[in-house]
Parts: C-alpha cells; structure tokens; sequence
C-alpha cells in the first residue's frame, strides 16, 4: 500500500504533464503558421486550364523582393502602351515612391504626375478647371467611361490592371504567359475579324491585339529591349501594384514568427521552473 502512494506521488500529475506539453506544441504552431503567413500571397483566381511558361521571379518566395529596376522599367512599359486602354483606378502617383516599390524620389513622382491633367474645382467663381496631376492623385484613366472604352476597343471593355494579377488564375506567370503568347493560329482554327489567337487565352481568341513588339519602349538602362523583356518587367510591375506592401508583410511576418517562437521556448522553461517542485 506504502509502495503504491508512493508510486503515485512520484508520478507527475497530468496538469504538469500538460503544462510541459503546451509550449512545446505551441512553438510549433507558430512555425508552421508563420510559415503559412509568408508563403501566402492572397487571394487568386482558379487557374486556367492550359499550361503557362514559368520564369524564376525575384519576389515570388517567403523572402523574395522586387527587382527595382524592373519595376521602374514596368511602369514605363504600362504609362507608354498599356495605359493607352487599361486604367488602375486604385493606384495613386505617390505610390511610385513609397518603400518595396519603384522607389522613385518624390521629385521624380511630381514631375511624372505633372505630365498628366485632372479635373479640379470648383474656383472661388464656381467653376471646374483643369490641372497638372500631383502624386496625391490617381493614374488617369484612358476612357471617360465604360461605353467610351467598349466603342474604342470593338465592344470589348479593357479591364482595370490595379488588382489584374490577383483575379487572374496563375498570377504573374499567366500575365507573362498572355503578353507572349500571341502567334499564328494553327492550321484550320479560324480567328473571326477582329479577333486574334493567343496560345495561353482560354479558348485562345482575345480580342485585345498584341501590344508588344520589340523596341517598342525605350530603355535607358540597356536592358534589351525585346517583347519578353517588356513582359517580365510589366508583369512585375502589375504584379506589386496589386501588393504593394508584400515586403513589408513578408518582413512582419517573419518577425513575428522569431518573437513568438522565443516567446514560446520562455514560457516552456518558466513552466518547467515552476512545476519542477510542485509534485
């Protein structure tokens, strides 16, 4: 009987079992949830059916980062072709400058908005007058509205690019995909007027016809000015205008992690102190 009570008081209840168990499992949770929390990229389409061609791109791991002059030579490829009929209602001039993207001083930023005009007002006498575009406003938009843009594009409407990587299945790599995929249609597919083929468009008829041709936009930088250059670097711009903080939420994230996985191992051996002579 004496052996017994003793058994039982040498034996650690489950309480303190637990306790030792609890931090352990817990630093564990925090790894793989801030794992999960870098890795993420938000929301994204479904992808599409067909295969598209992959690129290794500077920002797409946990701590990847934007190539900065890409995404200045991105911008220029969107301001000279595609802004011509895709708008990006949800960006602001001022975001040309602020950290983890193009990275543009803000004297840059006011003279690239002051290329641009906007509607302001009313004056002192009530009316509406037009002036140059300072980094607090939005890219302009290329058409006034919808219909404006559907009669100047054959009915078709150019969507916004603001948030285009995200909503469209494969992300970036489909992006790079579409804007190098235009070719002649194989032998005995028909393309009605005002169409065009393109390998990686569902259905491969797009009515948007190929923007890019080489020495289209001129680089200063002396990268080569070539139709899969002017893809990447645009697709890398789009593709931080629709995250523009992912740096920034892949650095918190990290930081986060480290501080509550030392925070876990402390609360391990605090535990651990405490119920050390309890039983």
């Amino acid at each position: 009987m004496t052996t017994q009570m003793n058994e039982t008081e040498s034996r650690p209840c489950i309480f303190t079992r637990a306790c030792s168990v609890v931090p352990f499992l817990g630093a564990v949770a925090i790894v793989v949830l801030g794992a999960m929390f870098l890795t993420m990229g938000g929301a994204k389409a479904a992808g599409p059916a067909v295969e598209l061609k992959e690129r290794d791109w500077s920002f797409d791991a946990p701590f990847g980062t934007f190539d900065r002059s890409a995404l200045r030579r991105g911008y220029k490829v969107y301001s000279e072709v595609c802004a011509a009929c895709h708008a990006m209602d949800l960006m602001k001039f001022r975001n040309l400058s602020q950290p983890g993207g193009p990275e543009f001083t803000e004297d840059e930023v006011k003279v690239i908005a002051a290329d641009y005009t906007i509607e302001d007002g009313p004056d002192d006498y009530g009316d509406m007058f037009e002036r140059a575009r300072l980094p607090k406003d939005p890219f302009p938009a290329p058409f006034e509205n919808e219909n404006a843009a559907r009669a100047s594009n054959g009915g078709a409407y150019p969507v916004d690019l603001s948030l285009v990587v995200k909503a469209r299945g494969g992300a970036e790599n489909y992006i790079y995909s579409l804007l190098t995929g235009y070719e002649d249609a194989p032998e005995g597919f028909d393309v009605p007027a005002g169409m065009n083929y393109n390998a990686y468009f569902p259905g491969h008829l797009l009515a948007m016809a190929n923007p890019l041709s080489d020495e289209i936009v001129d680089y200063e930088d002396g990268a080569p000015m070539t139709v899969d250059q002017y893809a990447k670097d645009v697709t890398t711009f789009l593709t931080w205008a629709s995250e523009p903080t992912r740096e920034a939420r892949h650095r918190l994230g990290f930081q986060v992690m480290i501080f509550l996985t030392v925070f876990a191992g402390l609360m391990y051996f605090t535990m651990r102190k405490v119920w050390a002579d309890a039983h």
